[in-house]
C-alpha cells in the first residue's frame, strides 16, 4: 500500500459541496483507503487569469494499491464524474484533484498511454495554500527531493524575510527574471556584484581559472547575502544568483586538488550567508542559451552545465550540503511565461 497526499481545489460553483463530494467518491473507489481529511480554507488565485473568484484548498491523505498512473486516472475519473470545468491553464475550475506525493517515488514527467505525470507536485514546495492543509494532516511526511517534512517546508517559506534565488546557466535569462520577480513583490533585489568566472571564454563572462579570480568573484557574490546583515522586512530578497552555482562552474576550471580548495573556501564563505529558502531553476534548451549568449558553438556545453546545477540543486540537501528546500524548475525558452511562472512561485508562498 502506497502512502498518497492529494491536494483539492475549487473556486466555481458550490466550491465546499463539489470537494466534500470528490473525498467521498475517492474514499470509496476500489483499492483506495481514505486515512485523513485535513478542513478547507479560502485562498486567493495565483497567477492566470485576473478577477477569479476566491479557491477552496485542501487536502487528504490516502493508502492505495494503486500505481501512479491509475491513481491519476481514478482523479480523473472522479473529476469528470462532478464535471470538472476547466479551460486554462491556472484558470478559474469546479475542481482540481492532483497527486502531491506518492510514498517516496520521484516521476519527472513520466509519459504512460499519452499521461503525463511528475512527481512530487513540481510547485508544491512554494505553495502555502497547498502545505497548509498538508501540514494539518501530515506534518511528518517527506518530500523525497527536499530531503525534509512538509511542516518544514511550511517553515521554510514562513521566514520573515524569504531569500529567493533565480538560478540558471548564462542565457538562461536569470538577470531579467529576477529583476521582474522583486519589482512584482516588492522585493530586495540583489544582483551578482561580480562576473562569475565561467571557464569557457568564447562568448561568456570569463576572467580566466586562476584561483584569485574565482575567490574574487564567491567573495564578492557572497557580500550581499551575509547573515550578519540580513534584513528582516517582509518583502524578502531576489538575488540573480546562487552561490553554489560557482562550486558547480568550477568543476571545469580546477584541478582535482585546486577544486579541493575552493571547495573549502566555497564552504566557509558560504557558511556566513543566508542560504535560499527558494530556488527557481531557469532550464532553457541549450540551442536557446547559445543563442542568447551569441556563442553557437557553447551549446551542449551550457546544456550540459544547466543540467549539472539542476541536479545540484535537487540533491544538495539528499548529501547534506546547504541548499534550499524549495526548487522550482521554470522552462525559459519563453522569458516572457517564465517570468509570470517565477512571479506566481513567489507569490504563491506569502
Amino acid at each position: 500500500m502506497a502512502c498518497c497526499l492529494i491536494g483539492c481545489g475549487s473556486n466555481q460553483g458550490a466550491r465546499r459541496e463539489q470537494l466534500d463530494r470528490a473525498i467521498e467518491l475517492l474514499g470509496v473507489m476500489p483499492g483506495i483507503t481514505m486515512r485523513a481529511v485535513s478542513r478547507h480554507r479560502e485562498t486567493r488565485p495565483i497567477g492566470g487569469p485576473p478577477d477569479q473568484a476566491p479557491f477552496l484548498n485542501g487536502a487528504c491523505l490516502i493508502e492505495t494499491e494503486l500505481g501512479p498512473h491509475e491513481l491519476l486516472g481514478v482523479l480523473a475519473a472522479v473529476e469528470n464524474t462532478l464535471h470538472r470545468d476547466r479551460t486554462e491553464r491556472w484558470g478559474p475550475r469546479t475542481l482540481d484533484l492532483d497527486i502531491l506525493l506518492y510514498d517516496q517515488l520521484v516521476l519527472d514527467n513520466d509519459v504512460v498511454e499519452g499521461s503525463a505525470l511528475t512527481i512530487p507536485h513540481p510547485r508544491m514546495t512554494t505553495r502555502r495554500f497547498v502545505l497548509e492543509p498538508a501540514v494539518e494532516i501530515a506534518p511528518d511526511l517527506r518530500h523525497p527531493l527536499s530531503c525534509c517534512s512538509l511542516g518544514d517546508l511550511l517553515d521554510n517559506i514562513s521566514q520573515a524575510h524569504l531569500h529567493v534565488a533565480i538560478v540558471g546557466a548564462p542565457g538562461s535569462g536569470a538577470a531579467e527574471v529576477a529583476n521582474a520577480v522583486a519589482d512584482a513583490t516588492l522585493a530586495r533585489l540583489v544582483q551578482a556584484p561580480a562576473a562569475f568566472p565561467w571557464p569557457r571564454p568564447a562568448g561568456l563572462p570569463n576572467v580566466g581559472s586562476q584561483s584569485a579570480a574565482w575567490s574574487a568573484a564567491l567573495s564578492a557574490c557572497a557580500r550581499p547575502l551575509e547573515s550578519a546583515t540580513w534584513p528582516d522586512d517582509p518583502h524578502g530578497t531576489v538575488a540573480d544568483y546562487w552561490l553554489g552555482s560557482l562550486l558547480v562552474a568550477a568543476e571545469d576550471a580546477f584541478s582535482p586538488t585546486g577544486l579541493g580548495r575552493f571547495t573549502a573556501e566555497h564552504a566557509a564563505v558560504t557558511a556566513k550567508t543566508v542560504t535560499p529558502h527558494v530556488a527557481i531553476m531557469l532550464r532553457a534548451s541549450p540551442r536557446t542559451l547559445a543563442e542568447r549568449v551569441a556563442a553557437a558553438d557553447l551549446a551542449a556545453d551550457l546544456g550540459r552545465l544547466q543540467d549539472r546545477l539542476l541536479a545540484r540543486l535537487r540533491c544538495g540537501n539528499q548529501t547534506g550540503a546547504r541548499g534550499p528546500h524549495a526548487v522550482v524548475v521554470v522552462a525559459a525558452d519563453d522569458l516572457s511565461r517564465a517570468t509570470d511562472e517565477a512571479i506566481a512561485a513567489v507569490e504563491a508562498a506569502g
